[in-house]
């Protein structure tokens, strides 16, 4: 007997339909990922491998500005950012929408030998930069402009009563991985720098230990996972298989940290000696802590590293429902 075609034609033209492809298509595209180069950065080169139901594509920066930057241009879909891009975003207005947290930590200043500071000498240190700025030769003091440790630095001078902006020479050198050579040519007497390349330096001897500068309204906060609101419309699903990868790399980080000291190693070259240290000052947490942003925001606003009130803006592009899909859990306990 010879069976009607209809059905069955009709089925196999529905099925080749592009309305038919085109969720298949977007499924299959990678989902686009940059990081910036840094000790608690890095960790994100692992996604890949942890990513179910989409294809995680990730790709390392030189900095945080510049996977910023990339963000921004549409290059990639999903960026690991610090809390401190974040908040300057949504002052210049970009369309940017955090989803996660990643690995918080990673700052510390150290002083020169000449210096002679004991750790945590602030009164050493405001002493000497006085004595240096009546001498008309202020201090000079480093760092990389507007990443996380520039502000955590910046905050910790203010709450200590030195403004970073009249009471020390601020020197800014844009890459990371050249403060040690900086120090070792005796060119600044103070570095905030980022691990690995804080390790780096102090287990090179070319400068101690000052300060880890946590006291301050960013605490130690510094990674944020952020997309754009039309990648979220385009591509919900790529954006919670980030997250849900990130959430498993939190925990892998947590209980494994051999796997951070290696993706340290091969991505940087440093060794795993002044990885393992890098990771001592390091806490991973995929939370977005609402509350601190806030507190974040207005000491930018006070250090003018902003020039409006973005309150209302880090309420509104702030999206914890990933999370909450992702850990089975309320925003509540997530750091709403």
């Amino acid at each position: 007997m010879r069976r009607p075609l209809g059905p069955l034609l009709a089925a196999a033209l529905w099925s080749f339909s592009p309305a038919f492809l085109a969720p298949a298509s977007a499924q299959e595209a990678p989902v686009k990922v940059g990081y910036a180069k840094c000790a608690h950065c890095l960790p994100v080169a692992l996604l890949p491998g942890l990513a179910k139901g989409a294809t995680i594509d990730a790709t390392g920066f030189n900095s945080g500005n510049d996977v910023l930057t990339a963000l921004i241009a549409k290059s990639l879909d999903v960026a690991q950012v610090t809390y401190l891009h974040y908040v300057t975003a949504l002052d210049k207005g970009f369309d940017i929408v955090a989803v996660a947290g990643e690995v918080n930590g990673g700052s510390e200043c150290l002083s020169a030998k000449a210096l002679n500071l004991k750790a945590d000498d602030w009164a050493g240190f405001k002493a000497a930069a006085e004595k240096a700025k009546a001498a008309g030769a202020a201090l000079k003091v480093a760092a990389s402009r507007g990443n996380a440790q520039d502000i955590h630095m910046r905050g910790a001078f203010l709450k200590q009563g030195i403004n970073p902006n009249k009471d020390v020479q601020f020197v800014n050198i844009p890459n990371p991985s050249d403060h040690l050579a900086a120090m070792q040519r005796g060119e600044i007497d103070m570095v905030c720098s980022v691990e690995p390349f804080a390790s780096q330096i102090r287990m090179a001897g070319a400068a101690s230990r000052f300060v880890l500068p946590y006291d301050q309204a960013a605490g130690n906060l510094t990674n944020l996972i952020v997309t754009r609101s039309d990648v979220i419309a385009k591509n919900r699903a790529g954006v919670q298989a980030v997250v849900d990868a990130d959430v498993a790399l939190v925990e892998t980080l947590k209980a494994d940290k051999g796997v951070w000291v290696d993706v340290i190693n091969q991505k940087t070259g440093l060794s795993k000696e002044v990885a393992a240290e890098a990771i001592a000052n390091a806490e991973p947490d995929y939370r977005m802590h609402r509350a601190k942003t806030l507190a974040i925001a207005a000491m930018m606003r006070d250090l003018k590293y902003i020039g409006r009130d973005v309150s209302a803006d880090v309420e509104k592009h702030m999206d914890f429902s990933f999370l909450e899909a992702a850990t089975k859990k309320t925003r509540d306990g997530l750091g709403y």
